[in-house]
Formats: structure tokens, sequence, C-alpha cells
């Protein structure tokens, strides 16, 4: 057990490991579970678990005293460490538990009036489009769709976004804020997340950046980027327990979220009428304190902290053991796109990709596989069933069979009328990997066609 004075240390026994399957043994997987779905939930080393016991005993051995005294100082030293890695100070630089929280906490605290729109991208991340359908039920805020279907190109897809602003504009209303992503959920690919930022600072639209499947992950330069408000999960990709996600919002717009989600200590009330404002403080004050602002997210509630503390040690070990962060894109990047090519080779289909080839830069990567919903729905009547529950059946089934028959899981979606998988890319797998994965999803396509998901008791 670590005091409450002394951090947990990272004890790296190796440096510069070999990318691929050595690094599994670094991990926490089960020997027969094979990862191919980081994407969703990621995962963290078994040092990092270390880490997090550390700090998890340390607050039960006295936890007054590592909750008032000690949490927070660790926690600055988590920021210090973020705002290194992504280049921007640490006074905007928030935790939040993961990026729907953070994409919640913008869109509940703006204030929207009659001619206000939220723009959003077709292939938004459903919780955070159920979020603006909440928004626009609750506010006098409408939302807008930029509608399209992938593969398009990036500079077509940032045309469409500037065309629909002005689409509103010119019947009188205002984007006032657009939603879009870093990498795209389902299906998963980069969107042009740089340009969509570069053109909401010309149309002056707030940019509300889910980078859910952002840091350690792609590149993320804060500083020039300069995003009115970003959210990324850093449990994806950088290694770091669950849940934990860094919320940047730039100075200027910090008293436009004056709540936390949910509301807590720090929230400061507006004045009654007729009772004097409270006089206005600086952002950062002058000695380096602490703002108002970031000690609103400090404690919110009570909740287990501890993975926020975690950082320092991910990114150390990212270092010391990867290469950085440079060199971990490099593998991934490649990994992605070898390895994608090659479980379309095996299941004799396509990778989803543009011609500039931008879609695939990324760790994540979707195969057509080799079944037709016309073929599997006509099954389903002939059994009985209704058309529309047939496509939900099968998807259900084929997760579950993955998960429980081969130990592995592999995001399967249905996507532009054509069925996919997609793949995530990481240090600790190789393109041998890929290759079991596309045998195995090809089998799981026979057993489909074979009808074997028709007699199963599988809820839709």
């Amino acid at each position: 057990m670590v005091t409450s004075t002394t951090p947990p240390t990272l004890a790296v026994q190796e440096t510069k490991k070999k990318f691929g399957k050595e690094l599994r043994k670094e991990f926490l997987f089960d020997e027969k579970w094979l990862n191919l779905n980081h994407g969703s939930f990621g995962t963290y080393p078994r040092a990092i678990q270390t880490v997090l016991c550390a700090f998890q005993d340390d607050v039960e051995a006295h936890p007054d005293k590592f909750i008032w005294y000690t949490y927070p100082q660790r926690l600055d030293e988590s920021r210090e460490a973020m705002s290194k890695l992504l280049n921007v100070p640490a006074s905007t630089l928030v935790f939040v538990p993961n990026a729907t929280t953070g994409i919640n906490t913008v869109l509940r605290n703006l204030i929207f009036t009659p001619s206000d729109k939220i723009l959003y991208f077709s292939t938004i991340y459903g919780a955070c489009h159920k979020t603006i359908t909440y928004i626009t039920e609750t506010t006098p805020a409408e939302a807008v769709k930029v509608e399209y279907t992938y593969p398009v190109e990036d500079d077509w897809l940032v045309s469409a976004f500037k065309e629909k602003v002005k689409e509103v504009e010119r019947n009188g209303g205002k984007v006032k804020i657009a939603v879009f992503d870093t990498v795209v959920s389902m299906p998963g690919l980069r969107m042009p997340f740089e340009k969509l930022v570069a053109a909401c600072k010309e149309l002056d639209v707030l940019s509300c950046v889910d980078a859910a499947h952002g840091v350690g992950h792609v590149e993320l330069d804060l500083g020039a980027l300069d995003p009115d408000f970003l959210v990324s999960n850093c449990h994806k990709w950088l290694y770091v327990p669950r849940g934990c996600a860094i919320f940047h919002v730039p100075l200027r717009n910090q008293p436009l979220l004056r709540s936390t989600l949910p509301t807590s200590h720090g929230f400061s009330p507006r004045p009654a009428p007729g009772q004097a404002a409270p006089p206005q403080r600086n952002p950062v004050h002058p000695s380096g304190a602490k703002s108002a602002w970031v000690k609103n997210f400090e404690f919110v509630g009570t909740i287990d902290n501890a993975p926020y503390l975690c950082i320092p040690a991910a990114l150390q070990w990212r270092a010391d053991v990867l290469g950085g962060e440079a060199a971990i894109r490099t593998y991934c990047f490649d990994l992605n796109q070898r390895g994608a090519a090659r479980v379309a080779q095996i299941l004799g289909t396509e990778v989803l990709d543009n011609e500039t080839r931008t879609l695939t830069q990324c760790c994540l990567a979707n195969v057509r596989l080799p079944m037709e919903m016309a073929d599997i729905q006509r099954a389903g009547v002939q059994a009985g069933m209704q058309e529309e529950d047939v496509g939900p059946k099968v998807w259900n089934w084929m997760c579950r069979t993955l998960a429980t028959e081969y130990a592995t899981y592999m995001a399967i979606l249905f996507y532009g009328g054509v069925w996919w998988v997609r793949m995530s890319a990481q240090v600790y797998l190789e393109v041998g990997d890929y290759e079991w994965g596309a045998r195995t999803v090809k089998e799981l396509c026979g057993r489909v066609g074979r009808g074997e998901w028709i007699g199963e008791e599988v809820d839709v």
C-alpha cells in the first residue's frame, strides 16, 4: 500500500517491446480471448492496473485525507500531463467520466433561442444523437443533419457542411453549434475534423468535437486545432482504466458552461433580482491558482476517481514500453491498412474507403461481409418472422456467437444496405490475427446462410 503523499510508481521491466502478440502478456486478457474490438471499450496493461489499485487502496486506507488533500494534487498532475500531450494550458482541461458526459455538458449548458439550430452528421454516435433529440424537446433549438452515406471524400463532406449552414441561414435560422467526430464509431472511419473545425470558425459556428476515438488514437494538437469544445475518452486508446475522458474548453468558452453534469458543489447561482452580481474574476488567477471553472469540475460527486489519476502512468508506459505516441500510431495505422486489406482478400469483398484513402487513416476499418440481407430476410420470412425483425435478430446472434463460441468480438453492422465487420488495430495484434478474424467471420456468415440463427432465442 502507498501513502497519500507518495504517488504509485510504474515499474517497467523492459523497454521498447516488439509490437504484436508478444505484447499480449502485458495486458489482462484471458489466454483464450483474442481482443479484436479494442475500439468499443478499450483496455489497459497490467502495470496500469497496479497503479489503479494502489490509488484505490490509498483512498480506503484514509478516505478523508486522500479525497480532501491528495486527490486534488494528483488530479492536477494528470491535467498537467494531458496539457503537454495535447499542447494546451492545463487551465482548459478537466476530466469527466466519458465522452457522452462531455457532449451532454456542452449541450445542456448552452442557451438556445427559437432560431438556433444544432447541426450534426448522419454518422453521429447514437447517444449523442439522442442527446440532441432531448435538447430539441426541451429547448427552442432545432436539429439539422448533414445527410450522406460513406464512402465520401473529405472535401465533399466539408462542402456539404458549409452548404447546410448557409441553407439554414437562407431560411432565417442560425447554426449555433455543430457536433462531429474525430473518428466515427460505426462505421469506424476518420472524419476530416481539422477542416470541419476551421469551417466552423469561418462560418461563426461553435465546434463541438466528439473525440471519443481521439487521444491515443489520432494526433491531437489542440493548440493548433483550437476547437470550441472537445471531449476525448482516455479509456479507449490511451490505456487508462474506465471511465476517464479529458474535456477541453478554451478560456473564451468556459463562461458558457456554468454547470457540471450533474450540477454539484462548484455551481455558482445567478444573483436574485435586485441583488448585486459578484465581482467577475479572471479565468485564471495571476498566482496560478485554479480557476473557479476548473474547481467546479474537480469534485462533481462521489465516484471512483482513481482512473483519472492513472494518466501519468499510462503516458509513461506508452513512452517507455512502446516508444511514444508517434510509434504507436505508425504501427497501428499500418496494421489497420494491411490487416483490413487481408480480411477483404480472404472474404472476397472490399474495405470501406474513399478514393483518397483518408477514411482508414486511423485504427479502425470496415470490411464488407459476404452475405446479402435479401437472402437472410427471405429465410426469416419463410420461418414465420416479420421482415423488419430479421436483421436485428441476425445481428444479435452473430455478436453473441462471436463472444460465446469463438472467444472474440468484432463489431458487426449493417450500413448502406450492406453487412460489414469493423476491425480494431492495436499494438498487441498483428496481421495473422486479422487473418484468423477473417476466417472466423467467414465461417459465421456461412452459418447465417444455413439458417442456424433461426431457431435461436435472441432478443431483438
